[in-house]
């Protein structure tokens, strides 16, 4: 049977973490496999700028960081699961990809 793969990502770790229950959920309730929600490294962008416009004066920093969580979940590819979880109420600041496998 194919399966299909998850992947979610977001700043936010509570939005993150909720749509990942609901698949968790919608599994549990179709009686499908699922393997997940596996977290995968979060990626750290830093940027760091300096507080003076001109270059005069002291070196002082800015230290700016934006985090981004993801999540992998692998679940069978069953027709009732997958449009349950293609009706899911996804926040704006996650990303979800959907790929089926073989």
């Amino acid at each position: 049977m194919q399966k299909a793969r998850i992947k979610l990502a977001s700043t936010n770790v509570r939005s993150l973490e909720e749509v990942a229950n609901q698949i968790k959920q919608i599994a549990e309730r179709t009686g499908v496999r699922m393997s997940g929600p596996i977290p995968l490294p979060t990626k750290r962008i830093r940027i760091v700028t300096r507080k003076s416009p001109d270059g005069e004066g002291s070196a002082t920093f800015d230290r700016w960081e934006l985090r981004i969580h993801k999540r992998l979940i692998d679940i069978e590819a069953d027709e009732r699961a997958m449009r349950q979880i293609m009706r899911i109420r996804v926040p704006e600041d996650v990303t979800i990809e959907i790929e089926l496998i073989s």
